[in-house]
């Protein structure tokens, strides 16, 4: 089944469209920046994509060794080790990125209680002590003031927790022991200098929206600091579990992108917070890191859609996560395994790689944008556009997108770059191997191989105005396409007509 539709793109128009997809990405928890693989991974991610921003879990875990308690004449003491927060930190900077730094876990010898979650084993409860918890908050972000200097790290947005409203992240989901914790933490950071930004609740999906409004009505009793909102956003519905692996159906993107709108009004609501940023610190199809739909062109194309829409509601959204390696069910089997990765471990781009790599292509003027594509005006003459067919049913259905563009006379290179599940699909080609657990340096560049979009490229001549553009979409592709103006410079003598393949 083929759907066609047809389209007139005129470069006066405006679309609302406000790209932010490089502002933030996800990682697993801290102490894994210290893995070769991890940086090999980020370092990729940078050089194609480019975030500006990062965000994981345990900071404070155990595993980073942070906090450390001593015995003294009768009386114990503090004492703090940056070491490892130094080595991850200085590597994230060394690779362009800022951190979105999350307050958490709970160190051992802080905890209330013995709580933990994840294979890694973050503990999950209230500080025995909120007054040496606001020591240890201010004490790390004066170290980072006097390693990394004032004015940069008064740059960097801070969070408060992860996920409190749900009881796996956070004691009995207890909202006043959160809102405490939150108080303490804003009020430590803020003395540390009061530029820097601050903010929570980092909810979650259950109960979130009496628990945002809580949030901010306790912020505004007790004039607690508040800088911005952050939520989470997942697009499945409840998991069914088969062995290793966990299998969900998908919310549709309008869906989705309402829960954005209800939390966008709960914040506006308040006076004192309309219009105030919301950051979507976690973001992706599912929650579950055992979920085989994150290796899928599937994931691309639903991503696509919605990173189309979500940078008009939300200031950042930060897809979680870029790179497999990845512990919190565990230690992955196989390469291909459900985690949430823009890359698998051995360095396979997943097919949501590409919806990044091409969003970051597009400018911020759009002057198309519909639930299929989004298309902007380059500045140079040009357009650059993103479009996708998302079809989470089995089957073929193609959709034939047709553009009549206007453009000024002249000669263009068109250039396409097509990801579906014919031409760039690496979980295909691993399946057709036989799903080997540990490929082999050969089977890893195949795989490799498979996962690179198809690029096709021809020449188009504008003579009145207007020119057209087919993109053809097999179920669940993401294509970018690019149009730009060439000036031809070829070197004396060459003639495209006596060589064969030129044209």
């Amino acid at each position: 089944m083929t759907e066609k539709r047809k389209y007139k793109l005129n470069c006066s128009d405006r679309a609302e469209f406000h790209n932010n997809a490089a502002y933030c990405i996800g990682t697993g928890r801290m102490n894994l920046a210290l893995r070769h693989e991890y940086h090999k991974q980020l370092k990729k991610v940078q050089e194609d994509i480019g975030f500006s921003h990062i965000r994981g879990h345990g900071l404070f875990c155990d595993d980073m060794a942070v906090y450390h308690t001593y015995m003294e004449e009768g009386e114990e003491k503090t004492e703090y080790n940056f070491t490892y927060i130094d080595l991850v930190f200085d590597d994230y900077r060394a690779l362009g990125l800022k951190p979105f730094v999350e307050l958490g876990f709970m160190p051992e010898k802080l905890a209330s209680g013995n709580q933990t979650v994840f294979y890694w084993k973050g503990n999950v409860t209230p500080p025995k002590d909120y007054g040496k918890w606001a020591e240890l908050v201010s004490a790390v972000i004066g170290h980072w003031i006097e390693r990394y200097g004032r004015e940069e790290v008064a740059a960097w947005p801070f969070e408060v927790w992860n996920e409190p409203n749900l009881p796996g992240f956070w004691k009995d989901a207890d909202e006043k022991e959160y809102f405490k914790l939150y108080e303490v933490t804003s009020r430590a950071v803020k003395s540390c200098d009061s530029r820097i930004r601050v903010g929570g609740p980092a909810i979650c999906g259950v109960d979130d929206e009496r628990w945002l409004r809580s949030f901010l009505q306790f912020c505004t009793v007790n004039q607690v600091p508040l800088d911005f909102v952050t939520r989470h956003a997942y697009g499945t519905e409840a998991p069914e579990k088969d062995g290793h692996y966990q299998y969900q159906r998908l919310r549709t993107p309008e869906a989705f992108m309402e829960e954005l709108r209800t939390s966008r009004s709960i914040i506006d609501s308040f006076k004192e917070y309309k219009g105030m940023e919301m950051h979507i610190t976690e973001f992706n199809t599912s929650y579950t890191p055992l979920n085989p739909i994150h290796d899928t062109n599937l994931n691309a194309a639903y991503v696509a859609r919605l990173l189309s829409e979500m940078g008009d509601i939300c200031a950042s959204y930060s897809y979680w996560t870029f790179g497999d390696v990845f512990e919190e069910e565990g230690v992955s089997f196989t390469p291909f395994s459900g985690c949430f990765g823009l890359l698998a471990n051995g360095g396979i781009p997943k097919p949501t790689y590409w919806s990044f790599v091409f969003f970051k292509k597009l400018s911020d003027f759009a002057i198309f944008k519909n639930e299929y594509a989004v298309i902007t005006k380059d500045g140079k003459g040009g357009i650059r556009g993103v479009c996708w067919n998302i079809a989470e049913e089995q089957g073929d259905f193609a959709l034939t997108l047709e553009f009549s563009a206007e453009l000024e006379n002249g000669s263009y290179a068109v250039v396409q770059k097509l990801v579906d599940e014919e031409t760039c699909n690496p979980l295909k080609a691993w399946v057709d191997m036989g799903t080997p657990a540990n490929p082999s340096g050969e089977e890893l560049e195949v795989i490799k191989e498979c996962a690179l979009p198809r690029v096709k490229t021809r020449r188009l001549e504008v003579t009145e105005g207007r020119a057209d553009i087919e993109i053809k979409l097999s179920s669940n592709g993401v294509c970018y396409f690019e149009i730009t103006p060439i000036y031809p410079k070829a070197d004396r003598g060459f003639r495209v007509e006596l060589i064969r393949g030129a044209r």
